[in-house]
């Protein structure tokens, strides 16, 4: 079997800071000579700039990976903070997975590695009774599930990893991301019992940084992230 050439990265819950995982990886590859590309299908609160709505996330992703950003990169963006398939429809917009495959196809065939950033979690309605991992399905791509490190994140991310496997899709790993400097209890046994009843690999407990600037974030994130013996092997897992 080919490994996949991409990633869908998705979460527990909104919040738990997929775009700067998404985005950090990116910058990593692109550190160790991958040509990447990066693609948030869907981004619901979009701001308006010179008529345009912009998907802030989709910009945070292509400066870390060193992209022009594209319509490919961002096919829909909607304009209400709400969820996709609200967004769409105060929009007048339907979301076409078939444009959205399209898209994605088009950077496949374009570059080594494609990092897709999800909306919200797996459950995230987008259009017509279909979900984010639907689309994750339609883009046959692994999961990388993002948890936070705090109480509830075994319970939140356990049924995320079984709501995947149940619905036909491969888990990778799952990267805890912001933990403390001083962890709780629940903090530091989470990351053990997450690896024990998810049925996929912690692929990382990442640190929580105090930098406001979300690509100064990036940055420290992606140079600590190459300093890591095992960072290797996680890219291997990825299928890089």
């Amino acid at each position: 079997m080919t490994a996949p050439r991409g990633i869908f990265i998705t979460g527990t819950d909104t919040g738990v800071g997929k775009t700067i995982v998404a985005a950090t990886l990116a910058r990593l590859l692109r550190m160790n000579g991958v040509s990447v590309a990066v693609m948030k299908p869907v981004t619901s609160g979009c701001r308006r700039e010179e008529g345009r709505l912009i998907s802030d996330d989709a910009q945070l992703l292509c400066q870390a990976g060193g992209l022009e950003l594209t319509d490919d990169m961002a096919p829909y963006r909607l304009r209400e903070p709400v969820a996709p398939a609200d967004a769409a429809r105060i929009d007048g917009v339907r979301i076409d997975f078939s444009l959205i495959k399209e898209a994605f196809l088009r950077l496949q065939s374009a570059y080594q590695y494609v990092i897709v950033e999800g909306a919200g979690g797996l459950m995230v309605p987008l259009s017509g009774g279909l979900l984010v991992a639907d689309l994750a399905r339609e883009l046959e791509l692994p999961l990388l599930v993002v948890a936070r490190p705090g109480l509830g994140t075994i319970n939140h991310t356990v049924l995320t990893c079984f709501a995947a496997q149940q619905m036909g899709l491969q888990v990778a790993g799952v990267i805890i991301n912001g933990m403390p400097e001083e962890p709780g209890l629940a903090e530091k046994n989470a990351p053990h019992q997450i690896g024990s009843l998810c049925g996929a690999p912690v692929l990382g407990v990442w640190p929580r940084r105090p930098e406001n600037d979300e690509m100064e974030l990036v940055d420290e994130l992606s140079a600590w992230l190459d300093g890591q013996a095992e960072t290797s092997i996680v890219l291997r897992e990825l299928g890089v």
